[in-house]
């Protein structure tokens, strides 16, 4: 089964509207820290739009001036150049996404919401269940995972743990590496002659290893006839979704000590599911003001999706090659052609007992 399959990407998508109901339910979530944080998630939103609006702002201005020595009215290359702008911004550079990803690191109101909604998940489970034997029901996810020091290193690492200046300055480089890389690429596509075929190979270098070569062409065929924009639009949307998730399961990876290779083979095997959930978010994201207070419910519901795709972790005394027992992901057959409905059966039937 391919690992970009269709139906893997319907059902993350699923689990989008799914998991944002599940951990909405959480009467845990909705106290006076929450609402805190809710208000400052809503003003952080208003903080992102008025950033972002700054250089529009002075570009605004500084062409009112200019107005009045050259007649814009005629020409009206200002307004196309301040559209440029505005696209440059927000869908080539990605600046409000890389805002509201920067909020997890000034504030641990994102992990504090994965664990509670973690805790709320398997007490969910537990009283669905009440009336089966205990010895059939799944091992729970938060008692042992809590246990865990966050962002810890990784297996073979010899610096200790990391501090929040270095993780905002890992992450502050991987978006700066990337932005780079898009504006440098959107430059491209100006060039006389060979700009008209700067995107779709772009496209088809980039999709080549994360789905293939066969949709990698399609992508390129379809670069040779869509607008530029649209491509854009599409491809940054589908490597912010991408990125998204990874910031998403921050809380699950700080915990449980993956390598970097086994990590990459554990996103690969559920790139499909893992991008049908991505992408829903990161369209709700969108929403004006609201996108940090979105994220926070993603994180939230990426806590059960992660009870979905992996196992119970053990003890951390007894955490000794769980990692590598995770890449696979073991029910996948299993749980893309289960309904909605049933989603937890995989967790009743897997044999591992409550603890």
């Amino acid at each position: 089964m391919s690992n970009l399959d269709p139906n893997a990407i319907l059902r993350g998508a699923q689990l989008t509207v799914v998991g944002a109901y599940r951990a909405l339910q959480n009467p845990k979530l909705f106290n006076s820290t929450l609402y805190r944080q809710a208000a400052i998630a809503i003003a952080a939103g208003f903080a992102i739009r008025v950033l972002i609006s700054i250089p529009l702002l002075v570009v605004r201005i500084a062409l009112f001036f200019v107005g009045f020595v050259v007649d814009l009215q005629k020409s009206q290359w200002d307004e196309k150049f301040l559209s440029s702008l505005s696209f440059l911004e927000k869908s080539v550079l990605q600046l409000p996404f890389f805002l509201m990803s920067l909020y997890r690191f000034v504030s641990p109101a994102m992990d504090e919401m994965f664990m509670k909604s973690l805790e709320w998940v398997d007490s969910t489970y537990i009283r669905k269940h009440q009336s089966e034997d205990p010895t059939t029901l799944r091992a729970m996810y938060y008692p042992n995972m809590r246990l865990y020091q966050p962002n810890a290193p990784s297996p073979g690492a010899l610096q200790g743990e990391k501090s929040s200046s270095q993780l905002v300055l890992a992450f502050a480089q991987r978006y700066t590496r990337r932005a780079a890389i898009s504006l440098g690429v959107y430059l491209l596509t100006f060039t006389p002659y060979l700009g008209h075929y700067v995107l779709p190979a772009a496209s088809f270098y980039s999709l080549n290893e994360a789905v293939g070569s066969g949709p990698a062409s399609g992508v390129f065929a379809l670069g040779l006839i869509l607008p530029k924009r649209w491509m854009i639009v599409i491809l940054q949307g589908f490597f912010a979704s991408r990125s998204l998730m990874r910031e998403l399961l921050e809380p699950y990876f700080s915990r449980i000590r993956f390598t970097k290779e086994q990590k990459k083979r554990w996103f690969r095997d559920r790139q499909g599911l893992l991008f049908g959930f991505g992408v829903g978010f990161y369209l709700l994201l969108k929403v004006p003001l609201l996108g940090v207070l979105i994220y926070g419910i993603a994180e939230a519901s990426t806590a059960y999706l992660i009870t979905k795709i992996t196992d119970p972790p053990p003890p951390p005394s007894e955490s000794e090659g769980f990692a590598e027992s995770q890449v696979a992901w073991k029910n996948q057959k299993e749980f893309l052609t289960l309904d909605l409905a049933h989603l937890d059966k995989l967790n009743a039937d897997d044999g591992s007992k409550k603890q």
